[in-house]
């Protein structure tokens, strides 16, 4: 059969593939929830959930650095990937092996449902996938006929030194703007804007996200805000750790994702004296607020590993 993926690449496949090379973590993923896992023979070093069906699976490193060789080793009939996660250079280079390359282009939520949709079809797993997808597609319609508050201004960080937010054409930023926040990073250049943290923090967000990935923020980033008292998020206890899947994995996660967000935003604000707990949200739980830090000097930058 003749299909095309999202970015309309032609693919020719004789069968619905029974060898899977997920270069994609949110869709390994969602490729155990509908039933395709046992097609799976190979994943990256970042693909974590499930995390018991993906034990003894091969790894072929990261997502930006895929193993090419060990992955024609393994005769797949398909590799996932996705054009954010993962280099156009390996795409091609794996097309040119004669390796079936399916790529996903997911840059709001309304393109979730389809593009999962459209790779059901091709893995022959349309009708396990269906209602998973009918509930993501109700959650979608009722985000967007949701009443709420004015906008919460927002900024979402992905990474520092340099700082990075999510901004435009994102499925991060979309998902948020259904929550009802307001994105101050798209008055900035990029789908992922950087700049230096005074000039983020010279939007004057009222809410600021710090998520668990790309970039691992923990607790003592925190303090790099310690100086920016006067800025609301800062002042009112609105420097919030959060799951970094429910942010950005789109999928299975993104119905609790729209429930639990939209929550977070329409909060109000803690007074700068709350002592309410700074550990890390998560999708599944609900969604509290840091307390101010502690104004001092901010501590020195760390390296970390990317995603």
């Amino acid at each position: 059969m003749i299909i095309l993926d999202a970015l309309e690449r032609r693919l020719e496949l004789a069968d619905p593939p029974q060898r899977i090379v997920s270069l994609v973590p949110s869709l390994t993923e969602w490729l155990f929830t509908v039933g395709a896992g046992a097609h799976v023979v190979g994943v990256t070093d970042y693909c974590s959930e499930p995390a018991a069906a993906l034990i003894g699976l091969p790894r072929l490193c990261g997502t930006k650095n895929p193993d090419r060789t060990a992955i024609v080793a393994l005769r797949p009939d398909l590799v996932l990937a996705d054009q954010e996660e993962n280099r156009e250079r390996d795409v091609l280079a794996l097309a040119a092996a004669g390796i079936n390359v399916y790529v996903t282009a997911m840059r709001s939520v309304a393109d979730v449902p389809a593009q999962l949709a459209a790779l059901a079809t091709v893995l022959g797993v349309s009708a396990q996938a269906a209602s998973g997808l009918e509930a993501l597609c109700t959650a979608i319609q009722a985000a967007a006929h949701r009443t709420s508050q004015r906008p919460r201004k927002m900024l979402a960080f992905i990474w520092r030194d340099p700082w990075m937010a999510v901004g435009a054409q994102t499925y991060a930023g979309d998902l948020l703007r259904l929550c009802g926040a307001e994105n101050l990073a798209l008055q900035l250049p990029g789908r992922y804007p950087r700049a230096t943290l005074e000039a983020f923090l010279a939007l004057r967000p009222e809410l600021i996200l710090l998520p668990s990935e790309p970039y691992p923020f923990t607790e003592r980033d925190r303090e790099a805000f310690a100086p920016f008292g006067e800025v609301p998020a800062v002042r009112d206890g609105r420097i919030i750790l959060c799951d970094g899947m429910a942010l950005t994995w789109p999928g299975g996660r993104t119905v609790e994702a729209l429930r639990d967000f939209a929550a977070l935003v329409d909060q109000p604000a803690t007074s700068s004296t709350s002592t309410s707990s700074g550990s890390r949200t998560t999708a599944s739980k609900t969604l509290t607020p840091c307390p101010p830090p502690t104004l001092s000097p901010p501590k020195s930058s760390r390296t970390s590993k990317r995603r």
